[in-house]
């Protein structure tokens, strides 16, 4: 098989879009994504602070590589959940990426700087560790971009993320989070900052074959505390879609983001105050941040 652009031999095939590259071309169409999902969508610009989210993983490792070769201002933020070695992978896999690349780097440990446990807090709050992990990190994000005064945050998620995402919402009918959904989530108070997803029109696979041809380690194993997660049946059931249908993942979620979503309201009305503890935004007196700091306290 012969690459499409250039008619060299061709070493990577994507079915979805009847194409097959050798491996300069697909970095090239790689590239191409990210800066074409990021201007048309408005993310960012060259002179914007951007923190990208980063967990050794693929995708955040893709994201944060591609971002800095294409010259945005962008400087990475680790967090380590305190997930056993696990965790300890994981950041020595972003440290090592940065100091070698001489890239800056944010580091927050939950368990040293805020005392935090997440399998304690699940099992006492008998909420999943997913649940409490989400509300740590989307949490941390914020405040780190706000205090360091970034203007964006971005995050690796891919295609596959964002239709077992929207699968979940559909299948639940979560009509405010059906009207979020999409690559971007702008700012909608002075103190929450604007969220973006470059990688949105790629997947888990793609992500792969570009760290692999970039030679840039990551992490392979998956968090411990997924298994067992919805979104991973999500996943699985859209892979078999997929697989059958090449490209149902791609028509279902540009298809709602195009046609869908614009039947969907936010919830209206809703209130942002500023936390009375943290001084953050929130929608109750306090935020769920400062309660689980609260609970974690009282367990510890």
């Amino acid at each position: 098989m012969k690459c499409i652009r250039c008619k060299k031999k061709a070493v990577i095939t994507l079915k979805r879009h009847n194409a097959a590259f050798c491996a300069e071309c697909f970095l090239h169409y790689y590239r191409n994504q990210v800066l074409k999902n990021i201007q048309k969508n408005k993310m960012f610009k060259k002179d914007d602070k951007v923190l990208v989210v980063v967990s050794g993983g693929k995708d955040s490792m893709a994201l944060w590589d591609v971002l800095v070769k294409e010259g945005y201002n962008v400087v990475a933020m680790y967090i380590n959940l305190g997930i056993g070695e696990y965790s300890n992978r994981s950041q020595e896999v972003v440290e090592n990426f940065a100091k070698k690349n001489n890239l800056p780097l944010i580091v927050k440990n939950i368990k040293e700087e805020f005392g935090l446990d997440i399998y304690k807090l699940s099992k006492t709050l008998k909420r999943s560790p997913c649940s409490v992990c989400g509300t740590i990190k989307r949490y941390l994000f914020n405040k780190v971009a706000y205090d360091n005064g970034f203007s964006v945050i971005a995050t690796g998620h891919n295609l596959d993320d964002e239709a077992a995402t929207l699968l979940g919402n559909i299948l639940n009918w979560g009509e405010s989070y059906l009207a979020r959904q999409g690559p971007v989530l702008p700012q909608t108070h002075p103190k929450l900052i604007k969220k973006v997803k470059p990688l949105y029109t790629l997947t888990e696979k793609e992500n792969m074959y570009y760290v692999l041809l970039n030679k840039i380690e990551f992490l392979h194993e998956e968090c411990p505390y997924s298994v067992g997660a919805r979104s991973i049946l999500y996943k699985e059931l859209l892979n078999e879609l997929e697989e059958k249908s090449p490209g149902t993942k791609q028509r279902f979620l540009i298809g709602f983001l195009e046609k869908g979503k614009k039947h969907f309201k936010e919830v209206e009305n809703i209130e942002l105050k500023e936390c009375k503890t943290c001084g953050h935004v929130t929608t109750t007196e306090e935020c769920s941040f400062c309660r689980l700091t609260k609970v974690s306290n009282t367990v510890s």
